[in-house]
């Protein structure tokens, strides 16, 4: 008598084929997740909408006062007015910067978004580009709106190409390069308060501290936290000469140094994000 044939047994799952294509997760499928969460959140919301409050208010404040004084600024443009409101709106950046990342710490969601993409320089890669890409958005269409207002309002000389491109453009990058070194350090620190507090440090503690260095032993000291703290740098950003020294930066510069060291945070944030347990 022969043995019956026994049936195959199916494939795990059991013969079930997914309808939903299977394919290689890349770095869209990150800057859809990042973009997701971003927009999601009412921090987001209430950083960037305060920023843009703080530029305008102050921004047109500034130039309403300069304008009702019968004030004349002469040879210099108006655009340097901008300064202020981009000082205050700095603070606001810093705090989603940080909380980009270090919330997910404080929550537990990093498990989560290191478990649907294991590739932890691809998660952070996604981060800081959605981040930039929407503060440099946000902060150039408010940068150009409060500059053609404070042209219009105060008498002034006539900008050149290059005063726009650095009031506009080029404040719209220091901000979101502020924002990027601020990630950076959540990203190393992962403690939101904590981040927040060391980067409201490296805004305020150069000037502080260069105010109560009276001995003249300090002056060369005093002199570099006066030039490369950074709200000096955001004034060195409207300038096409050293406003402090001879051997300042000034213009794209101050940019460029900020580049610089936002390079070296993100370096070390990609080394420790690898190396170190979530």
């Amino acid at each position: 008598m022969t043995a019956p044939t026994p049936t195959p047994t199916p494939p795990p799952p059991y013969g079930y084929v997914s309808p939903i294509p299977v394919r290689r997760a890349h770095l869209g499928d990150a800057l859809a997740s990042e973009w997701t969460k971003i927009r999601s959140v009412r921090s987001t919301v209430w950083t960037l909408g305060t920023m843009v409050l703080l530029m305008l208010a102050i921004g047109l404040g500034v130039a309403a006062i300069a304008s009702g004084e019968g004030g004349n600024m002469g040879e210099e443009s108006a655009l340097p007015l901008g300064f202020f409101g981009m000082l205050p709106a700095s603070i606001c950046v810093i705090t989603l910067g940080v909380l980009t990342i270090s919330s997910e710490y404080g929550t537990g969601m990093i498990r989560t978004t290191l478990t649907a993409c294991p590739s932890r320089a691809r998660v952070l890669t996604a981060k800081a580009i959605v981040f930039f890409l929407l503060v440099f958005t946000v902060t150039l269409v408010v940068a150009f709106v409060v500059a053609t207002a404070q042209v219009a309002m105060v008498e002034a000389a006539e900008p050149t190409g290059a005063e726009w491109a650095r009031a506009t453009v080029g404040a719209a990058g220091f901000l979101a390069l502020l924002g990027l070194l601020s990630m950076a350090v959540g990203a190393l620190v992962r403690h939101s308060a904590g981040a927040i507090t060391v980067m409201i440090g490296v805004l305020l503690l150069p000037l502080v501290a260069g105010m109560f260095m009276f001995a003249s032993a300090l002056s060369g000291l005093r002199e570099a936290l006066f030039t490369y703290a950074v709200p000096s740098q955001m004034i060195a950003l409207y300038s096409a000469e050293p406003p402090f020294s001879d051997s300042g930066p000034a213009g794209w510069e101050a940019l460029f140094i900020l580049m610089g060291i936002t390079a070296v945070a993100l370096g070390g944030a990609y080394a420790l994000l690898n190396s170190r347990d979530v």
